[in-house]
């Protein structure tokens, strides 16, 4: 086979690949962290603040079981009226995403089913308030 050949068949090879590359990045899907990501960059302080409030609390628990996963809020917070939400996100996938309205439980409790969520690893972004502060926490739980 003459360079000629050669040197042919290697630009029809390239102009293969970058015609592959074109063709799976245009079919590639991209999802945004936030549908409303510069507003939630404007109120990132408060995710700050609240860090530091849950910072001076004890923890928050997670407990799983066959059912459900139970979310034990600090006891500091027992008393109180709590409002707020638990985000389970899924980083990988939007449509697992699951927000679910926090309210002043028994024992300060948060119970999800395991039904209502997928099985896959989620991060639990909780943000909840009572009557004298705004807290923050983010835990990772895998669901099975």
């Amino acid at each position: 086979m003459s360079w000629g050949n050669r040197l042919v068949l290697v630009f029809v090879g390239f102009a293969l690949l970058i015609g592959t590359l074109v063709y799976k990045s245009m079919h590639t899907k991209f999802e945004l962290v936030s549908k409303d990501y510069y507003n939630d960059e404007l109120r990132y302080q408060d995710k700050i603040d609240g860090k530091a409030n849950a910072a001076m609390i004890s923890s928050i628990t997670l407990v799983e079981n066959p059912e459900a996963v139970i979310i034990n809020l600090p006891v500091e917070n027992e008393g109180h009226t709590i409002t707020g939400e638990a985000w389970f996100y899924c980083g990988n996938n939007a449509a697992y995403d699951r927000k679910i309205s926090l309210r002043t439980a028994a024992h300060n409790q948060l119970i999800v089913l395991k039904k209502d969520l997928v099985k896959t690893n989620y991060r639990l972004k909780l943000s909840w308030e009572d009557s004298t502060k705004k807290y923050y926490d983010e835990q990772l739980i895998t669901i099975h």
